[in-house]
């Protein structure tokens, strides 16, 4: 199956090539389509009313820790170990008592996250979760939230936390389901009852 990274970027890997610190997250994704909510007459679910058991709710939010937990072990610096610490354990109030539905962000709202160009990025900017420098890979993937802190983060490590939790990891900001497209007003009404006058 191929990652996020390997579709954005129209590359394929040879199997067990990751970089850094990253973890991979399969199974953490193929157990969220699975909870995920019906999305029409294509769905398995015949009740739409339907929701995730608290033990696979659970499970979920555990492979997230398991994979928080991995990057926590080989942590290279005690902020990074310090930050792991605080969503590992923001998560185990989830595990305990699992949510009736998962709060997380669409995959079309992490799908149009405002990539961060290359060359924008310093030799010593890293992912806070990951703490690999964007620059040390070839083909980086950095995103932006819609946060107030305009945080920047490697989507493949970004991604499984927006998708189960909808929140920055580091601000916890909660992220809108949709980007929000802005209303422009119209001043074309107030000439169209003129014509008519």
């Amino acid at each position: 199956m191929a990652t996020q990274y390997e579709i954005e970027h129209n590359v394929q890997f040879a199997e067990g090539r990751r970089a850094g610190r990253r973890v991979d997250m399969a199974s953490f994704f193929a157990l969220l389509n699975q909870l995920a909510e019906p999305s029409g007459t294509d769905s398995p679910q015949n009740n739409p009313h339907a929701v995730p058991t608290p033990v696979d709710s659970a499970a979920l939010f555990r492979m997230l820790q398991d994979q928080l937990l991995t990057l926590h072990n080989t942590s290279p610096t005690a902020d990074n170990r310090s930050f792991l610490e605080e969503l590992i354990s923001s998560l185990d109030a989830d595990i305990q008592d699992p949510p009736k539905t998962i709060q997380g962000v669409t995959q079309e709202f992490v799908d149009s996250l405002d990539r961060v160009n290359r060359k924008t990025l310093h030799e010593d900017d890293d992912c806070a979760i990951c703490k690999v420098p964007y620059l040390e890979d070839e083909y980086c993937l950095v995103v932006e939230l819609p946060c107030q802190g305009r945080h920047q983060y490697d989507l493949e490590c970004v991604g499984p936390w927006l998708r189960s939790k909808g929140t920055c990891p580091m601000c916890r900001q909660e992220m809108n389901k949709k980007k929000e497209i802005p209303v422009v007003e119209d001043d074309d009404e107030e000439d169209g009852d003129m014509m008519y006058a």
